[in-house]
């Protein structure tokens, strides 16, 4: 992909990001209570990785 970038496509890239980042530290304990350990990845919107899936923007 070419280093300079329409905004319309970087405006895309973003939200995709966004949606893959893991969940904030306090909302683990409130979801699966106290004494759970889950890895905050656990509650992401979107489960993707840049090496297995591509995005078609």
């Amino acid at each position: 992909m070419s280093s300079i970038k329409h905004y319309a496509r970087k405006k895309r890239l973003i939200k995709r990001m966004r949606q893959t980042r893991y969940a904030p530290f306090w909302l683990i304990p409130k979801v699966f209570g106290k004494g759970r350990r889950v890895h905050p990845a656990a509650l992401t919107k979107v489960k993707r990785s840049w090496r297995r899936t591509k995005l078609k923007v």
